[in-house]
């Protein structure tokens, strides 16, 4: 069993030696390899990654231009040979340690995919923004309307499934987009999903926070467009 690790990053310097430090040093009894796609980042983020370029089982793939995160998600899992895919962000919000409890339904064999969910369980969460909280679960309910899944978290970072679901769906957004467009072309394959709490240590604008109104409302759009057509 290999497990492979996908980081989208655009303009992360600040962060991202110290959470792929957190990735490879996660217990996990399976085989890792860490793919970094580093989106045209421009703050001396590259250079970093070139640094470590092929070290510890990591894999930088470059971008020529920003694509967006959907875009660098999909090179990401082009480049992956892992058994199972998990979607790492390049920012500290969410905390790698989880790892095993979010792959244990898979190795298990009771789940295809899970979720992780800022909204269940007792995990720590820092306090933040009343309207991103607002955003959120109604793009989640929105999806499930139209997925027929019960999601608590539908934009959530932590997605992790067996690479063989790949072949099965089409994925073609290029930005936030991906989270509910992978949700809607998921939920049409009957697939076993499960979700599981995760913490959130969540930023702002001010930290780095790129996520904004334009994405919600082009959220919607994918909702409606994945959810009616394919």
């Amino acid at each position: 069993m290999k497990i492979s690790i996908v980081v989208p990053c655009f303009n992360e310097n600040k962060t991202i030696g110290t959470i792929l430090e957190k990735v490879q040093s996660v217990p996990l009894e399976f085989e890792r390899e860490i793919i970094v796609v580093d989106d045209c980042s421009v703050d001396g983020t590259r250079e970093y990654l070139k640094s470590i370029d092929g070290r510890n089982g990591t894999k930088v793939v470059y971008h020529a231009n920003n694509m967006g995160k959907g875009a660098a998600l999909k090179s990401g899992f082009r480049a992956a040979t892992g058994d199972i895919i998990i979607i790492q962000d390049a920012d500290l919000e969410y905390d790698p340690q989880e790892y095993p409890k979010l792959i244990k339904p898979i190795i298990e064999d009771k789940a295809d995919v899970v979720y992780g969910s800022r909204f269940i369980g007792g995990e720590s969460h820092r306090v933040l923004f009343f309207w991103h909280y607002l955003g959120n679960r109604f793009l989640t309910l929105v999806s499930n309307m139209f997925t027929n899944l019960n999601l608590t978290d539908m934009e959530v970072c932590y997605k992790v499934f067996r690479k063989e679901i790949l072949s099965k769906i089409e994925l073609k957004e290029d930005r936030f987009g991906f989270e509910p467009e992978f949700t809607a072309k998921i939920s049409k394959l009957r697939c076993r999903i499960f979700e599981t709490g995760v913490s959130y240590y969540g930023r702002t604008y001010f930290e780095g926070k790129k996520i904004g109104w334009k994405d919600g409302v082009r959220a919607l759009y994918v909702i409606f467009k994945y959810g009616i057509f394919k």
